[in-house]
């Protein structure tokens, strides 16, 4: 219970001291807890419910949604504040950032941030154009009692070109068109602001091969310095070179930025193979050995020098790079490892918390939604990491003994619906309530 409170108090600082704004910030958190709790999805109807049934929260359902429709609301406050609430947030040294894009499928034509998105993912009985929401994520990737998870730090929708030139409703926030921005442009602004908060930590962002190339990297190490660093998949027609040879005295002419061509990563992967050693990592929540060879090498993508690891399976490999030459080849495969948990993340979101359920269509309530919906991911995870003792999993699955959201979900369930918890973290009255009067109409009663 006060482990809530203490995560939800200094959320209420970001309102200003009068009536209204301490009405809105108790409705604040207490809208957080209803989506927690799970109750129902988090579509704005249940929320209201919820804070009727549950809480005890009287408000009228039209003053409800305009608070959810609110452009005041102060969001980009309310992530510092989480981004600090975070215990431990470093990782060896250095924050870990898993860097993914999604989609929300909706119904509605009128919904802000939809248009018809190439799912690459998508099943054969599934359409590849699916009407949907595209948002680009960031996520803190940290272990929580054992256990790697994602925490959500910030998102962008994602909106093409042509959807922004031609001017349709869906790119429009009270009548004016959305400035137009690539995912590399919002991944990297992002990831400068993270880095700017952790003004003295390095920076490390995990991602897919997509995103693991100069239009990410450029902007940011601009912005971000030697602090920042990338690790990615590597695209196997990637061409890599050797490191350049030192200079010769009195050689004539400029340094040469490359050494020698050594081929593709396929074609590496082929003569490397037989040097490869085994490491035993920590992969997907299990010890695992795994075969590994380690070089460092010349990518003309980035333009500078990446360490190399090409991971041996069975029958299949992957080559992973980081510029961060002093990260060692068990750190590079459990970290790149981790990243998966963003996808994870994004599965909790959609469906666990309800996310995609959600009717909004104008703008600012389809923003405000999805920034509940995150923050409330990122602060149930920052509840498991500050308890004493880890949860036990409430649905025993075969292989698996560590607990999962849903258990963490149901902890702050029990603290918030306490008969005593409104006495730490106590509900605005508008009208104030003389107890002597309330104990003689009971009587009376």
């Amino acid at each position: 219970m006060f482990i809530l409170r203490d995560i939800l108090l200094p959320l209420q600082d970001h309102f200003s001291e009068t009536t209204l704004g301490r009405e809105r910030a108790s409705l604040f958190v207490y809208t957080i807890l209803s989506i927690i709790v799970p109750f129902t999805s988090s579509m704005t109807s249940n929320l209201w419910r919820c804070l009727d049934t549950l809480f005890g929260f009287e408000i009228k359902n039209k003053r409800f949604y305009t608070f959810m429709a609110s452009p005041t609301l102060p969001w980009a406050g309310l992530w510092q504040t989480i981004w600090g609430l975070i215990p431990s947030p470093e990782t060896d040294g250095r924050i870990l950032v898993g860097l993914d894009d999604s989609i929300i499928t909706k119904v509605g034509k009128k919904i802000f941030g939809c248009e018809a998105i190439f799912d690459h993912a998508a099943k054969s009985n599934q359409s590849k154009y699916p009407w949907a929401q595209n948002i680009v994520s960031v996520g803190m990737l940290k272990q929580v009692k054992g256990r790697w998870a994602c925490l959500f730090l910030d998102f962008r929708f994602y909106l093409p070109l042509k959807t922004i030139q031609g001017k349709k409703e869906t790119a429009t926030i009270r009548g004016e068109v959305v400035p137009f921005q690539t995912k590399m442009a919002q991944a990297a602004q992002m990831l400068i602001e993270i880095a700017e908060h952790f003004s003295t930590v390095p920076i490390l962002a995990v991602t897919d091969s997509w995103f693991g190339n100069n239009g990410l990297w450029k902007p940011a190490y601009k912005a971000i310095g030697n602090r920042f660093n990338i690790l990615s998949r590597l695209r196997c027609n990637n061409v890599l070179y050797d490191l350049p040879e030192k200079r010769k005295p009195k050689q004539r002419g400029r340094n040469k930025k490359y050494g020698q061509r050594l081929g593709s990563a396929t074609d590496m992967a082929k003569t490397v193979q037989q040097e490869a050693r085994l490491y035993n990592v920590n992969l997907y929540g299990k010890q695992r050995e795994v075969s590994a060879y380690s070089r460092v090498v010349m990518l003309k993508t980035l333009k500078r020098p990446v360490q190399v690891v090409w991971v041996f399976r069975r029958t299949q490999w992957i080559a992973l790079f980081t510029t961060d030459l002093n990260l060692s080849i068990t750190q590079i495969i459990e970290y790149y490892g981790a990243r998966w948990k963003i996808e994870s993340g994004f599965k909790e979101l959609k469906q666990d918390i309800g996310s995609q359920k959600s009717q909004c269509r104008n703008a600012q309530a389809v923003t405000n939604h999805l920034n509940f919906c995150m923050m409330v991911t990122t602060l149930t995870w920052i509840y498991a990491d500050r308890l004493k003792n880890n949860p036990e999993r409430r649905h025993k699955v075969k292989g698996r003994t560590s607990f999962a959201f849903s258990d963490i979900r149901r902890i702050i369930a029990e603290a918030a619906l306490d008969p005593d918890f409104e006495r730490v973290c106590p509900k605005y009255s508008s009208s104030p309530v003389n107890s002597v009067v309330t104990v003689l109409l009971r009587m009376v009663a």
